[in-house]
């Protein structure tokens, strides 16, 4: 149905695509693999009309297209459903569903929206990806989760002959999960061709009947993928084998970091009691919804509503006080790294040096200053550092925030507070959009920060991800602690305590 021949793309000094060749056949589900900064964001929005390629073809029913804006790729029967999520607070589920290209009816002579029609036709295709809520809810209050069923009804009410799923599953629970490979299904079902990119394996031999793997830009193998094994697929991602992604843990946890006390809201967690110690990893648990992230944001200050005794490195922190809790050592890389994490309009070098312009904290002792003036030379050192122990892919530290891929992002927020050596870092969903590679170097880089004495407190829906990484295992329902288990407990017993089977047998 759809061909691209030699897809090429520059931005600048960067060359994001160098002759991408793929075949999208009616029916089918291809994969499209590769590392965070290997050019697939860049070919999804060649396809979806965002960026017109600077060479080569791309061929619907062997007619050539081009795309003059995101309309025309619509207009084709293009549709996409992204990892982050593109929709309008403000509006509602319905009018987000059919954004741009709402059902009118003529009064009296005028054109006017069809507000009957379009809400019962939006609650219909709501219904059909499993959506409990009305096509009536405001948008801005529904959860990522949710937010994600209205781009995937979106998709499906163009009726579309090609949808592309770019990492959607990334802030879906299991159940959720399973509804997107059922609708994947169904689509393949109705002859439509289907474009899938994700980091996660499972989801790709589960759903997809070929891939493409693209790596530096350029596309390095496919193939079908019932012939295919994790560790090729890796391979040809990376340009080399990744082993064992799990680092060696080698820890002797220290004094008590971070004590907290019957942390409560009174809408999203109750009676919250935990304790971190220095160079141990503390992991959080649960499914979508269980308060994780929210617990996390009251730590910083940011839930004013919230109370509690906390205390870091024996010292009392006020919860609605987000430069206290700073100062005081703590520091968040939240979730939504593109809303909360970074200002994407501003370079990488000034993202990476921001949170050090207020003056040295706990066991930072470098300076970015030369008297009273910024030196250029010391910040420009400060970010490479960061940058080479990340492995942040930028042309370089000049570059926006914002052009970089999704992974690359995520890796500038962990490096900005690590630059100020805080007591004890909130990773929330650090790996989410991150591919094999990269998350490698994240266990790496988690490792080293506990081998330094550093505490982690890590959020994260990835099983496995926090059995190897953590030495206790919080698990989260409805906003309070159901179950704690030591390294080394049984998965089943984990997923059993978050689902609410055994959320009494509290360990």
């Amino acid at each position: 149905m759809l061909q691209l021949r030699g897809i090429a793309k520059r931005f600048g000094p960067t060359q994001a695509l160098r002759g991408v060749d793929l075949d999208l056949v009616p029916g089918q589900a291809l994969a499209l693999i590769g590392e965070n900064g290997a050019g697939k964001s860049t070919l999804v929005k060649a396809l979806t009309g965002v960026h017109a390629p600077d060479a080569g073809e791309i061929l619907l029913d062997g007619q050539p297209l081009r795309f003059a804006r995101t309309q025309d790729a619509q207009a084709v029967g293009i549709a996409a459903v992204h990892q982050e999520t593109v929709v309008f607070d403000e509006l509602s589920a319905a009018e987000n569903i059919f954004i741009g290209r709402p059902p009118v009816k003529r009064v009296a002579g005028l054109r006017i929206v069809d507000w009957r029609r379009m809400e019962a036709e939006a609650q219909r295709w709501l219904d059909a990806v499993g959506a409990g809520f009305s096509a009536r809810t405001p948008t801005r209050d529904l959860s990522i989760a949710q937010r994600h069923q209205i781009e995937i009804a979106r998709a499906l009410s163009m009726q579309a002959r090609i949808v592309i799923f770019d990492e959607p599953t990334a802030a879906l629970s299991r159940a959720e999960i399973d509804d997107i490979y059922r609708l994947v299904r169904q689509l393949k079902s109705q002859g439509v061709a289907v474009l899938f990119i994700s980091h996660k394996f499972d989801e790709l031999f589960a759903v997809c009947d070929r891939y493409v793997v693209l790596r530096d830009g350029a596309s390095v193998g496919s193939g079908d993928m019932a012939s295919a094994g994790e560790d090729e697929l890796v391979k040809l991602m990376v340009g080399r084998a990744v082993e064992n992604i799990y680092p060696p843990r080698h820890r002797t946890p220290g004094d008590v970091a971070l004590r907290v006390a019957g942390l409560s809201h009174p809408t999203e967690f109750d009676g919250l009691d935990f304790e971190v110690r220095r160079g141990e990893v503390l992991a959080f648990y649960g499914l979508v919804g269980a308060g994780r992230t929210e617990a996390m944001l009251a730590l910083m200050g940011l839930k004013p509503e919230a109370t509690a005794r906390v205390e870091i490195a024996g010292c009392a922190v006020d919860l609605c006080d987000p430069a206290q809790a700073i100062a005081a050592g703590l520091a968040y890389v939240p979730e939504d790294r593109r809303g909360q994490g970074a200002l994407l309009d501003l370079s990488v070098r000034t993202n990476l040096t921001l949170p050090a312009l207020a003056g040295p904290r706990h066991g930072w002792h470098g300076r970015l200053s030369s008297g009273p003036w910024l030196s250029a030379t010391r910040e420009t050192a400060f970010a490479k550092g960061l940058i080479d122990r990340l492995r942040i892919k930028a042309a370089s530290d000049d570059i926006a925030v914002g052009s970089l891929s999704g992974g690359n992002q995520q890796k500038v927020v962990i490096a900005k507070w690590l630059g100020l050596h805080p007591r004890v870092v909130i990773l929330d969903e650090p790996t989410k959009g991150i591919d094999v590679g990269a998350k490698q170097a994240v266990y790496e880089l988690i490792e080293d920060m506990v081998r330094q004495g550093l505490a982690v407190v890590l959020v994260s829906s990835e099983l496995p991800e926090a059995m190897h990484l953590a030495d206790r295992v919080v698990v989260m329902r409805r906003g309070r602690i159901v179950a704690r288990f030591e390294h080394g407990a049984p998965a089943e017993a984990i997923v059993a305590a978050a689902s609410g089977v055994a959320a009494e047998a509290a360990a």
